[in-house]
């Protein structure tokens, strides 16, 4: 049975970075918005995206021709919608007409958190079998868990440090945090 104060403790990650599209509905001239966006940078030989960084909140948005949009950077959701706001505003100030600001959807939600003490990973490979994580030492420290509720990819160090990445909101952050922790737990290979 877990206490009150360890689900608490379980469920501590922190968000490092939310990336997140949107459509503008419009084709953008790229050339154009880079002379007339403060800061933008654009080398189509290079990338074929424009990229415009915010100060606050501190992000990075790449536009592109089509009108899409991607926004990397945030920490939080409210970030995200702010960032892509401002964007919109400076894209209108530039003189293109922009109807509304777009719907935005998250494409990826990549969080870290702390199991708080260190993890045998060869125990975890034997215990939970080959069909479900990936580890070899020799190419990379970390042994890679897939889940598939939620379907969100673990990178799970010796250190007992982990990395969440493929989550489309922070509650599925939360339940696999939660899952790889209680399942660890159930296995005896966390205290």
């Amino acid at each position: 049975m877990i206490t009150e104060l360890e689900a608490i403790i379980i469920s501590n990650y922190s968000i490092q970075n939310v990336v997140a599209s949107a459509n503008l509905g419009i084709e953008l001239d790229l050339t154009e918005l880079a002379l007339n966006l403060n800061g933008a940078e654009y080398e189509p030989e290079t990338f074929p995206g424009l990229i415009f960084r915010l100060k606050e909140p501190k992000t990075a948005t790449l536009l592109f021709r089509s009108g899409k949009l991607v926004c990397t950077g945030a920490t939080n959701l409210e970030q995200v919608n702010k960032a892509v706001k401002t964007v919109v505003a400076c894209i209108r100030k530039a003189g293109v007409k922009v109807n509304g600001v777009p719907p935005v959807q998250v494409q990826n939600i990549v969080a870290s958190a702390d199991l708080g003490q260190p993890v045998n990973l060869s125990s975890v490979v034997i215990t939970l079998g080959l069909d479900r994580v990936e580890y070899e030492s020799e190419v990379f420290p970390g042994l890679v868990y897939r889940l598939t509720d939620p379907k969100v990819v673990i990178l799970l160090f010796g250190s007992g440090k982990l990395v969440c990445t493929g989550a489309k909101v922070p509650e599925d952050v939360e339940a696999a945090v939660n899952n790889i922790k209680n399942e660890l737990r159930a296995e005896n290979l966390l205290l």
